[in-house]
């Protein structure tokens, strides 16, 4: 197997894994029970002392782990992620778990549009059609929101989407290890809530459920979505977010009954379906040209 196939094979395990992860995120958070800041705080700061704890066993160790910030590209990184992380959790508690998914999916369109500005990776004509047409999906779902008191936390969803594209483009230009980057980012949204919980004080019901998700899935699912754009194109990496989109809401639906409203299951279908249909056609190509290298430039 030629090297070029390795490391995309690598990238597709590692932005699969962490996508996967990512699923359950909401879910946990509303489980946990409390307010926004309250919750913040402690999914961050359980999130950061377990990476620093990895990190400085792995040093410990000599494995020469990667830095927790790799110069100036790991700054502008952990402030795209850290404004994902604060527009997130607003959105969460301010709209529908449906119409957070499916909005935040729009950042492999974000994705693309991005790199195409700075990294030159031109779109072709199926990914523009793509955005047209989720560009569509996201406006009905929005739409919906302003009739439900959803609007807030709808623009806060979109903000997030587009933070986190920010975040892989920037990483997928940079071409380092930004591994432990978006989890020690965790620092700015924390001291938010920090001065905010001091304001208006604590309550989480049930904390197991926070301190699980920031010990487990927040490292895992950000070290290896954050690691991906090193072996795969950024477009390709936000593709596997769609896992979130479809499954966070099945689980929020068998756990708390929630279901979506009509116009944001239209909304939500068709965001998938172009989704599903440009990853495919996506891999597909990469496929070819894959291959095409195979056989010019044979092992």
């Amino acid at each position: 197997m030629t090297q070029p196939s390795t490391d995309h094979n690598r990238g597709l395990l590692l932005a699969a894994t962490g996508g996967l992860a990512l699923t359950v995120d909401i879910p946990l958070i509303r489980l946990a029970g409390g307010d926004t800041w309250s919750i913040l705080l402690v999914r961050s700061a359980v999130t950061f002392v377990a990476v620093l704890t990895i990190w400085i066993l792995l040093r410990a160790a000599r494995r020469n782990p990667p830095p927790l910030i790799p110069g100036r590209d790991g700054f502008a990184v952990a402030a795209c992620y850290a404004s994902a992380t604060l527009t997130f959790m607003l959105a969460v508690f301010n709209t529908s778990t449906a119409n957070l998914v499916f909005i935040l999916a729009f950042n492999s369109m974000f994705a693309a549009i991005l790199s195409w500005l700075f990294i030159g990776e031109r779109p072709r004509g199926p990914t523009l059609a793509a955005m047209a047409i989720m560009l569509l999906g996201v406006a009905v779902i929005v739409g919906d929101g302003i009739g439900h008191g959803h609007l807030f936390g709808d623009l806060m969803a979109a903000a997030s989407a587009f933070a986190i594209a920010c975040a892989i483009t920037l990483s997928r230009r940079s071409g380092k290890d930004m591994g432990f980057t978006p989890l020690v980012a965790v620092l700015a949204p924390m001291a938010v809530a920090a001065i905010l919980v001091g304001q208006n004080g604590f309550r989480i019901d049930a904390p197991w459920w926070i301190v699980f998700n920031g010990a487990v899935i927040m490292p895992v699912s950000f070290f290896c979505l954050a690691n991906a754009p090193k072996y795969i194109p950024g477009p390709e990496v936000a593709m596997f977010y769609l896992l979130e989109t479809v499954l966070a809401p099945v689980w929020v639906w068998m756990i708390f009954a929630e279901v979506p409203t009509t116009a944001t299951l239209a909304g939500g279908a068709l965001l998938v379906a172009t989704l599903v249909a440009h990853s495919l056609w996506q891999l597909n190509k990469n496929r070819k040209r894959r291959a095409a290298l195979a056989v010019r430039h044979p092992a």
